[in-house]
């Protein structure tokens, strides 16, 4: 049901994910939107520009991107300098937690968006975790999302209101593509590459590159990314 008083964050990173995230909670009937992108000194910084195209066209009523320096830790192919995994297939992909994992994102970037959640008096934040087509990471699983709202609702005023939504989580990268496509999402404007080349283009064999093109190959949709 339409409300003009229904409102929530969106974590919009400008992949393609987010972008699917973004138009669920447009048709689920939230009609103010607040989005929320992180630049954390990933060497894949295309995606900001890609997210706030996403929110523009999206009209969504406020943008911002945190500036957080996630480089200082390491730990991560995306925030130093080892290099992305390449043409790996799926039971690689699951064997463990990848290099390109970066140590406590979500949790981080959840925790921003709480609390500009808790100043807006916001209940309602989606994010684009998945559970199936995943690369391995601890912090997209459902156990997860479950015990930080837990600890959301402890910690903060909302006092057992708040909620993390994560739409997407228990589908496959088709099935993510194939919803948005029928909600009009624009997948040429967004961008999932791990290691672009200096233009954006997307290198096609990164984990990212590889789910994305099998995504679309297995919807049937046709693939508008710009590859290397």
């Amino acid at each position: 049901m339409q409300s003009e008083n229904r409102r929530a964050i969106v974590l919009l990173s400008g992949g393609l994910d987010s972008a699917t995230c973004l138009a669920i909670a447009r048709d689920e009937g939230f009609s103010t939107i607040f989005s929320l992108a992180f630049d954390y000194g990933q060497r894949h910084r295309f995606e900001l520009k890609a997210a706030a195209e996403l929110a523009a066209i999206n009209s969504v009523k406020e943008h911002r991107v945190i500036t957080i320096d996630l480089r200082q830790f390491g730990g991560s192919a995306l925030t130093g300098d080892e290099a992305v995994p390449k043409d790996r297939d799926e039971g690689e992909m699951s064997a463990g937690v990848p290099i390109t994992y970066v140590p406590a994102r979500n949790t981080i970037f959840l925790s921003y968006s709480l609390a500009w959640a808790e100043v807006l008096g916001v209940v309602d934040v989606f994010i684009g975790v998945n559970a199936v087509d995943y690369s391995g990471y601890p912090d997209c699983r459902p156990e997860f999302v479950e015990a930080f709202e837990r600890v959301a609702n402890l910690g903060t005023k909302f006092a057992g209101r708040f909620r993390v939504h994560t739409p997407l989580i228990r589908l496959s990268k088709a099935e993510i593509i194939q919803r948005g496509t029928e909600l009009g999402v624009n997948y040429a404007l967004t961008h999932s590459c791990y290691d672009p080349d200096a233009s954006g283009a997307a290198c096609g064999h990164c984990d990212s590159c590889v789910l994305r093109r099998r995504g679309f190959e297995t919807a049937g949709v046709p693939d508008p990314t710009r590859y290397v």
